[in-house]
Order: structure tokens, then sequence, then C-alpha cells
């Protein structure tokens, strides 16, 4: 999906502010939802968004609260505020049932959607998503708070975070671009407050994938540096969810982009048995 592809960015507004999305509109089977992790947006599936509409998907995506080109300000960056503008949205377009995949942060907001309004939703995908993560000890919660507080007083780290970690094989062409445009975002005008709003979120809550009932698949990159053992947390959403699971060997945090084709491979024929 690139600048002369990508549908037009549309708008609703909800409870609380706007969120943007895009709709290419026409596709056979269940419309797929594409939900970006934690400070990014929604063209974080520019390389996977052609890949399905492709394969004659209707695909939509989102931006989440406080980024892209959604409202800033909000008074709740959770994943499960952000599940709301999911079914939102859904109800917006007419969509009666969707499959929802997240990345990362909003993992938890595909798995919340799901158990919490079962008729709209076809089936759920995690990629590199955090729920059902071992919980961590004490030094790792250390960690995470040390982050938390950079990411929010320094955007510089979310681009060194990229560079030096999320992306262990290959990378986009495009990619030193868009990253230098996440670090810029971080920079805008009360951009800080969704930062700290989205960082202070639970991306790993306990309990949520015991409502699923539907089809679920899980995609985790086997160089994930966001976790010390990727495969013992994909086994353990698989587990927790019935789930088929899926290791991309060499990929990172972010699959759909350093590896598009290999995540299209995972997802393609799950759409298929959904349809």
């Amino acid at each position: 999906m690139n600048a002369t592809s990508a549908p037009s960015t549309q708008y609703l507004d909800v409870h609380g502010g706007r969120i943007a999305y895009d709709d290419t509109r026409h596709g056979e089977g269940t419309p797929v939802v594409l939900l970006p992790g934690m400070l990014d947006t929604r063209a974080a599936y520019r390389h996977l968004h052609p890949l399905l509409t492709a394969a004659g998907h209707r695909v939509v995506t989102m931006d989440l609260r406080g980024f892209g080109e959604s409202s800033i300000v909000w008074d709740d960056y959770s994943p499960a505020a952000i599940a709301a503008d999911v079914l939102a949205l859904l109800d917006h377009l007419g969509i009666e049932r969707a499959v929802l995949v997240g990345n990362s942060y909003t993992g938890a907001t595909v798995v919340k959607v799901a158990g919490d309004a079962p008729a709209r939703v076809a089936g759920i995908t995690l990629l590199d998503a955090f729920i059902e993560n071992p919980p961590p000890n004490a030094l790792m919660r250390g960690v995470v708070r040390a982050m938390g507080a950079a990411l929010v007083h320094w955007p510089a780290f979310w681009g060194l975070y990229h560079r030096k970690l999320a992306f262990p094989g290959a990378k986009p062409a495009d990619f030193d671009a868009y990253v230098d445009g996440l670090v810029a975002a971080l920079r805008t005008p009360g951009r800080k407050t969704a930062t700290r709003g989205q960082v202070a979120g639970d991306s790993a809550p306990v309990g949520w994938t015991e409502a699923v009932r539907c089809p679920a698949l899980v995609v985790m990159g086997s160089k994930d540096p966001d976790f010390p053992k990727p495969e013992v947390v994909a086994d353990r959403q698989a587990s927790a969810l019935g789930a088929r699971k899926v290791m991309i060997e060499g990929s990172g945090h972010y699959p759909m982009a350093d590896n598009p084709q290999a995540t299209a491979d995972a997802l393609l024929p799950f759409l298929a048995e959904l349809a």
C-alpha cells in the first residue's frame, strides 16, 4: 500500500474523540480489520494490506486513539477502550461480523472484542501480541517501567528501539522514513499524553482469553526482542485460545512489515477457512 494505492482516510466520531480509518469497501468473504500496535499507525500494515486485497478481501485499517490521524487527547487509551472503538466502527460500516487482527498492544483488544461481542467476530489473529505473556519478575517490571518513562520523555528512544531491536533481520525499503515519521509524531504537541496513556495501558491482561469461543490464529516472529522466548509466549496463547500457531522465522516484533509475504501466507488460509 503506497500513496497512490492506499484508500483515503475517513473518520468516525465516537464518545470522546474521532477515529481515523480506511476501508477498501469491496471484497469477498468476511471483512478483515487490522489494528496497529502501541505508538503506531494503521500504516504499519502498508506492506500486508495489498497482499490481502489482492487475494480478494475487504480490508479495514484503523488508527488507535491518540495516534495516526485519530484525535490525540482522550480520557482512556487502554486496549478495552479501543475495543469499544472497533465495535463502533463495525456498526458504522454496517459490518455484522469481521476477522480482527491485532499487533502487539492490540492483541488484547481483539481478544476483548471477541469475548464481549462474540456474534460480531468470525475469528481473531494475534501478531506478536502480549496477551498470555508469562508474568514478569521484579527485574522485568522495572525494565518495563523505565522503558515506558523513556518513551514518554524521549521520543528518539522509540526510533532506537525500531532500528536496533524490533527488526533483527530484513527491513522494508521504506524503513528509515517510516521510523522517522513515528518519532516525529511522538513530538507532536499533546502526543505525550497519548504516549503516557498507552504505556500505562495493560496490554497483557489475565483471563480475557477465557471468554473467546471463535477460531484464532497466533503469529509470532521467532526473533521478537520483546519476549525472552517468543515461541513460549506463542504456545501459551495458542493453548489458551485453542489456536493454530505460526512462527515466522527471523522476524521481529512486526512480521507484517519485515516479512509481509510470510504473514500473508499464514493469514490467508485462516481467512479462507472462516469464509
